[in-house]
């Protein structure tokens, strides 16, 4: 069937499927509307043009058009399927039903997570709106945690999660290097689409599971997922990949079912000559993509951020993304505790357990607020931190050779003394917050946890390691060890506790970068500034604190509901582009739109599931 007839069936046979969306503000989500068939089926008509400009699609076989049993059978007839689908026609809400029920039969997280892959490369759209109609349930299914394993075990599971012959993104090896036009070409007319984002991996540091080499891929798949879910940037348009440049885990290279390369890692000279040649090509035939790096080395995140983030349009989500969606937490925790405990913000002392790139991210992030909305110095700015890594206190006398991103942090007023335990550091400090990035289970325990409960009337502790089985301490031990003073986010996520002898409930809440970086880069991709400044991530975090409701701050939450996301994502995509304007660095059409627009603006452009988007 030729391009020209695809369109014509389509537009003809499927108006009747499905209704545009309008955006519910409070919800966060679309809502059908009433609308003809002819204008649904003159969306789509579009829509599928559109993406084909390069190369025709057949829509049978495509997972984003082929919608199985929602196709009437008028479609199937035209298309030449009649009969190879059952005969019933079913609406979404019908599909949606079926496969819920399946998902939750499944044993296991990691069963789920295969049956959604298997979905989303079948039936695009379903799979969108199980996620987008059930966020709460399924994030944690398609990412964090339940990707960590999926990552861990994906050479094993990969022939099962796709059709053959449908790629999920580009595994690029060395020896692909001078061939990487031709190989980014081919999957360019795959696509059908020219993409927004890109998400970049080289598997080296995968959550707090270490070096997984090419079985890092579902990181970047997910990331973009969650790009989907929570902001509605086009799936057409994501572009998941993976630097197979080697592991140094010698697991993977001695398993004869791993499927990457099998070879150590490259020396930094030839590991930043191969990232030149990627990033090379990939805005060569994609001059408006936004790179987002993702699990890096701690040495090579840095490292790629300082070497490209005024050259291309790109972040990195370890860094400035966790550094953002926490320090919004933590302005909320600072308000809550100057206004029940009069604790003013210059007096905060922060303890960072753990020194990797998150960790300076943050701590890179929060400074900047202190300097720019509060008025410090920043030799002022940088006393409040302490950051520790497993040697102790990070300290300019320590005696051992520091990375050089640790350098900046390094305390040099501790006359000589030397602190090598987490309670030490604690008693010498007498902090005020308490944040964790170390992947060390349980290392907030319950003496450091009293003795933070001692020193301040509302502790802020923040265990932000990932996943469950890294985090420092859960909700509950911080409870208890505090007497339910404590305020508390993390990175994982925990139940709500309730206070023993009371029918007090508290909710924790969870610092994910979800409610980041969504906005943040489809903002970015709307707005098209010459780079992300840091000024345009401050924007974002401060735009993210700004977004709870009155009832979510009377419940003492830090951070939105997740069921609000696309609202949230809205919120900081317009803040975003509002920065990007103000400061004279907006490249794209947003330029031409009022700011008081920007709002609607934004919504308008987020992609829904329903057939015309």
């Amino acid at each position: 069937m030729n391009l020209s007839k695809s369109i014509n069936t389509f537009s003809k046979s499927l108006g009747s499927i499905t209704r545009p969306q309008r955006f519910n503000t409070k919800t966060g989500l679309h809502t059908q509307t009433p609308s003809s068939s002819t204008a649904v089926a003159h969306a789509l008509k579009e829509d599928f043009a559109r993406s084909n400009k390069t190369k025709a699609i057949d829509p049978s076989y495509s997972p984003y058009y082929n919608t199985g049993t929602l196709l009437p059978s008028t479609t199937r007839q035209k298309l030449n399927v009649y009969g190879q689908i059952p005969a019933v026609v079913e609406t979404i809400e019908q599909q949606a039903r079926r496969a819920i029920k399946l998902i939750r039969a499944k044993p296991t997280n990691l069963e789920k997570y295969m049956f959604m892959a298997q979905l989303r490369n079948n039936h695009t759209r379903l799979f969108y709106n199980l996620v987008n109609n059930h966020i709460e349930e399924f994030a944690p299914i398609i990412y964090t945690p339940t990707v960590g394993e999926a990552c861990q075990k994906y050479s094993d599971i990969y022939p099962f999660l796709n059709s053959p012959g449908t790629p999920d993104g580009l595994y690029i090896t060395l020896d692909d290097l001078p061939h990487l036009d031709n190989i980014i070409e081919g999957y360019k007319q795959r696509l059908g689409e020219t993409p927004d984002i890109t998400v970049i991996t080289d598997g080296s540091r995968i959550l707090g599971l270490g070096d997984l080499g090419m079985n890092g891929m579902p990181i970047s798949m997910g990331k973009l997922q969650l790009y989907v879910a929570g902001a509605g940037i086009d799936p057409r348009r994501t572009l998941p990949i993976v630097l197979d440049f080697g592991t140094n885990n010698e697991h993977y290279i001695s398993d004869e079912f791993y499927m990457g390369v099998r070879r150590k890692r490259p020396a930094d000279a030839e590991f930043y000559d191969a990232a030149e040649k990627v990033l090379k090509s990939l805005t060569r035939a994609f001059p408006h993509i936004l790179v987002q790096f993702e699990d890096f080395s701690s040495e090579h995140a840095f490292g790629l951020l300082k070497k490209y983030q005024d050259k291309i349009l790109c972040f990195n989500d370890d860094i400035q993304g966790t550094g953002a969606v926490i320090l919004s937490g933590l302005i909320n925790a600072f308000r809550k505790v100057e206004k029940e405990s009069n604790v003013r913000l210059r007096d905060h002392r922060i303890v960072f357990y753990g020194a990797g790139s998150a960790a300076i991210g943050v701590a890179r992030q929060i400074q900047e607020y202190l300097q720019i909305e509060h008025g410090l110095t920043e030799d002022e700015a940088r006393k409040v931190f302490y950051i520790c890594d497993s040697k102790g206190l990070v300290t300019t006398d320590r005696g051992d050779r520091l990375a050089e991103h640790k350098v900046y942090y390094a305390r040099n007023d501790n006359a000589g003394s030397q602190f090598r335990s987490l309670e030490d550091i604690v008693d010498y400090v007498k902090p005020t917050t308490l944040i964790g990035l170390s992947s060390s289970k349980n290392a907030f325990n319950q003496d450091v946890l009293a003795r933070m409960s001692q020193i301040n009337h509302q502790p802020i502790v923040f265990p932000l390691s990932n996943p469950l089985t890294k985090a420092e301490c859960t909700f509950e031990d911080a409870m208890n060890a505090t007497e339910n003073k404590v305020v508390f986010a993390s990175g994982t996520a925990f139940p709500a506790y309730t206070i023993p002898g009371t029918d007090q409930t508290r909710t924790p809440g969870q610092g994910n970068n979800m409610y980041m970086f969504p906005g943040l880069g489809f903002g970015a991709i709307l707005a098209r500034p010459t780079s992300i400044t840091n000024r345009i991530i401050l924007r974002a975090s401060m735009a993210l604190a700004d977004s709870l409701t009155e009832e979510e701050r009377s419940r003492g939450l830090l951070y939105p509901e997740l069921s609000r996301i696309r609202q949230v994502s809205a919120t900081v995509a317009a803040a975003v582009c509002d920065q990007a304007v103000q400061d004279n660095i907006a490249t794209g059409e947003i330029k031409s739109i009022h700011r008081d627009s920007f709002d609607e603006y934004v919504q308008s452009r987020m992609w829904s599931s329903e057939i015309g988007n």
